[in-house]
């Protein structure tokens, strides 16, 4: 008996084993489903909640980013030897700038920095504006040259021409070597290559010169030389500040003024290859111009979006606007040239925000007279520096929305709203499809979810251009010892060494350019 109780009892535990196992599995399962609910209603809790920005105030948008302390300041913070007398120079550098107003600007402020390396003389650089503007102003016709020259006389020597030699009785103009030098060269290139061909021949003529000096430099007072040259050196011309001047004044009298940076043109499209929302006779004319001016690659329009490659579409910035809080009326300046497939991609932004302008539409009688080519750009490009927001649609290769969001961090920290076009696209996707359950919070949680101006780190792959912080900037109260401003008289001290300079000039002028504390004097200056 009880060897089969026994029995019965082990084949009993037996079949109970596999019961009490499934018993155990299904328990398993249930608590793994009811977890997976529960951690998916807490995401969907999370995610409701990154969502919830409600409560952010769009108006404050329209003042300045906070510094945290910082102050722009692109004074020397050591030593800064005065550039070499003409019987001490190594020779004479001539550049020719090439591509559009702000790519020429960016080279301008490496060439200053390539003459300072090899202790060279710098030729007023060359405007390639005939290829790219059919423009032939040139650096004369746009920038204010003897503001230039003064403003940096303590950096490089800048003349106006290689002047002539006298060899055997015999007077001839010295004539440069021509050089092609590689793209984001060293700076061993310049103290090596270039400069043995400088001595050689006694002037070099590099050409073209865009691109053609490396961003990442580990001397900061080289750094903060581009600086100089971009945001003190390079002024436009009177004409041209008294038109951007004219034209903020009108925008301002009824408040603030958003510039919008609308790159829907041509040839942007054409090499990001985004052209599957044209026409088939728009994307042929698309696919042609691709062909033609870039080098050939198979682009699929879903992955291009997907990475963020395609610029916004008119309708999709209304869109961001609306969904930030910005309302029907707000006035908002549009930077761009022809927006190609018509009216028809406008008509959406201006349903949404039908307040714009442009410097044809908003400035006085004439004016158009006064912005084609170059000097057109140039308007632009103030008007969008002295709006109280600025937002780039694509900032990719645009040297424009690039220039201009560095320009704005270094006066003052201006509010800039960069989307991102990454995180967006997947939303705005998601709506074409007809998904558009929390559309607009799942936008501002992008939208939000940034610096909007404010000094942040800079990373690869963002440009010195667009973030030269924090070697251009400084802090009157510094944690760390390398952060804290110059003296204000800096630059008295740099006239003291300055000795060799015939004939002293008026410091003042030199000096009050330079100030760091810059947001009052540039608009003073342009408006």
């Amino acid at each position: 008996m009880r060897r089969g109780g026994h029995g019965e009892a082990l084949q009993l535990r037996r079949r109970r084993g596999p019961a009490r196992l499934w018993v155990a599995v299904l328990a398993l399962l249930a608590g793994t489903l009811w977890l997976c609910s529960s951690s998916a209603g807490l995401g969907l809790g999370l995610a409701r909640s990154s969502y919830g920005v409600q409560d952010v105030d769009v108006n404050k948008l329209w003042r300045t980013a906070d510094s945290n302390g910082w102050r722009a300041s692109s004074a020397p913070r050591t030593y800064w030897p005065p550039p070499p007398i003409e019987s001490e120079s190594n020779g004479y550098l001539r550049v020719r700038c090439n591509g559009g107003l702000n790519q020429q600007r960016s080279a301008i402020c490496n060439a200053v920095v390539a003459a300072r390396i090899m202790n060279a003389t710098l030729v007023l650089p060359e405007l390639d504006t005939n290829s790219f503007w059919h423009d032939e102003s040139g650096f004369l016709g746009i920038y204010d040259v003897p503001h230039f020259i003064k403003t940096l006389k303590y950096d490089v020597r800048i003349v106006m021409g290689i002047p002539e030699i006298t060899t055997n009785g015999k007077t001839k103009k010295l004539k440069a070597h021509q050089i092609r030098p590689p793209r984001d060269a060293p700076v061993t290139w310049y103290t090596t290559v270039a400069l043995e061909k400088m001595k050689k021949y006694g002037a070099i003529y590099l050409t073209p010169f865009s691109h053609r000096l490396a961003e990442d430099i580990d001397d900061p007072e080289l750094q903060r030389l581009r600086c100089r040259v971009n945001y003190h050196a390079l002024r436009f011309k009177p004409h041209i500040m008294k038109t951007s001047s004219e034209i903020v004044n009108k925008l301002r009298t009824e408040g603030h003024f958003m510039s919008i940076h609308l790159r829907f043109e041509m040839d942007m499209l054409a090499f990001a290859g985004c052209i599957d929302i044209f026409t088939p006779q728009e994307q042929k004319i698309l696919i042609k111009y691709r062909k033609e001016h870039f080098a050939e690659k198979e682009l699929i329009y879903r992955e291009r979006r997907l990475i963020g490659k395609c610029p916004l579409t008119p309708e999709e910035v209304g869109l961001i606007l609306r969904s930030m809080g910005f309302d029907n009326k707000t006035r908002i300046y549009l930077a761009s040239g022809d927006l190609f497939g018509g009216k028809r991609f406008m008509k959406p932004f201006k349903a949404m925000f039908p307040r714009l302008e442009n410097h044809s539409t908003v400035g006085p009688g004439k004016l158009e007279e006064n912005t084609r080519g170059l000097a057109g750009s140039a308007v632009d490009y103030m008007v969008c520096l002295l709006s109280d927001i600025f937002i780039p649609t694509y900032d990719g290769p645009s040297n424009f929305a690039n220039n201009l969001m560095g320009h704005r961090l270094y006066y003052g920290f201006r509010t800039t709203i960069t989307p991102n076009r990454k995180a967006l696209a997947p939303i705005f996707m998601d709506r074409e499809e007809g998904r558009n359950s929390h559309f607009e919070d799942r936008v501002r949680q992008v939208m939000f979810n940034t610096h909007f101006g404010g000094p942040h780190k800079r990373v690869h792959p963002e440009s010195f251009y667009t973030n030269s912080w924090p070697e251009c900037f400084c802090q009157p109260n510094p944690r760390n010892r390398a952060d804290k401003c110059p003296p204000d008289n800096i630059y008295e001290v740099l006239e003291s060494q300055f000795q060799s300079v015939e004939g002293e000039e008026d410091i003042e002028e030199v000096k009050s350019t330079n100030q760091t504390d810059s947001t009052s004097q540039i608009e003073e200056l342009a408006v």
